[in-house]
């Protein structure tokens, strides 16, 4: 059976004031519909009661990008019928009858929203029934072959068979611009920690090398494109200033990490004396195995 839709679960934002909480969905969702457009995939996107529901034809792709959108904690390829009980045990069925190769067992989540006629209980015991007398699988709920999400939300109900897990965090532009010190990858992955905080990434490059890899790690991450490279007759701490100044920016971001450096401390003083903003530092206490494997994990090992 086609995946008719995707469900997006997002987290942190759910636990925002309200007006907060309306701005964040907002930039996610021109988040999710800007990546998904720079792939030429064109979808029909709704919003309701903590879930995105995006209408595509193309649900593979879209789940590939959608998994590094920031602020989206996970996602299920889903079909959708109505509030109707006895339309989502034939639902059900179908998709179960279509996946009973090599299966012996299976589990039913089910979740309500909105008032019916029914409750979950009933619905799980209706529908389970149904499953056991068409296929003679076994009710496992703890060890399941099949594992079945029954979502059912007022008068539309979604069914889906996993939940992928995506990057979580908050949405890419909600918390303003950060000037991210890029001269290695370990710093490309500090930008990428704060990203995912929310924070909108200026680049300033001070080693020409690792340009290529950073707008690689730009695109595969869906962000902007904002490099700036050091002229090498400018001081760098007055390009800093500029910038900081130009683009408003609200912190630095540096990659100075206490395991791999004598004089860290020292730095840090330096820097901090010459600069008016925040400095942050997300790598300061990882060690290095903790880096190689976390850069390997966000796809800067080209």
């Amino acid at each position: 059976m086609l995946n008719e839709l995707i469900i997006v679960r997002y987290g942190e934002i759910g636990l925002k004031a309200k007006e907060t909480k309306r701005r964040f969905e907002n930039t996610l969702i021109q988040n999710i519909k800007k990546a998904l457009k720079s792939k030429n995939i064109y979808i029909e996107i709704k919003k309701e009661r903590g879930r995105i529901f995006i209408h595509t034809n193309k649900i593979n792709s879209s789940i590939d990008i959608l998994k590094k959108i920031f602020g989206i904690v996970s996602i299920s390829p889903a079909v959708k019928t109505n509030e109707n009980i006895n339309s989502i045990s034939d639902l059900s069925i179908k998709i179960i009858e279509e996946n009973l190769e090599n299966k012996n067992s299976f589990a039913l989540r089910v979740r309500r929203t909105g008032d019916h006629t029914y409750n979950s209980q009933e619905v799980a015991i209706k529908v389970g029934n149904d499953i056991v007398k068409k296929t003679n699988l076994k009710v496992d709920l703890t060890n399941p072959d099949i594992e079945l999400f029954i979502e059912i939300r007022d008068k539309d109900t979604y069914i889906y068979k996993k939940k992928i897990k995506c990057v979580k965090g908050l949405p890419l532009g909600t918390q303003g611009n950060i000037l991210a010190l890029i001269n290695n990858k370990n710093s490309i992955l500090a930008a990428w920690y704060m990203m995912k905080r929310g924070c909108k990434p200026i680049f300033f490059v001070t080693n020409n090398k690792i340009i290529e890899t950073l707008k690689i790690f730009i695109k595969k991450w869906y962000a902007e494109e904002k490099i700036i490279t050091n002229k090498s007759d400018e001081n760098k701490y007055k390009a800093i200033k500029k910038i900081v100044k130009n683009y408003k920016c609200q912190a630095l971001i540096t990659n100075h990490n206490i395991y791999q450096s004598k004089s860290v401390i020292k730095q840090l003083k330096t820097l901090k004396n010459q600069i008016e903003i925040p400095v942050f530092y997300p790598l300061i206490s990882l060690e290095k195995k903790e880096i190689d494997n976390k850069i390997k994990e966000i796809g800067l090992t080209s």
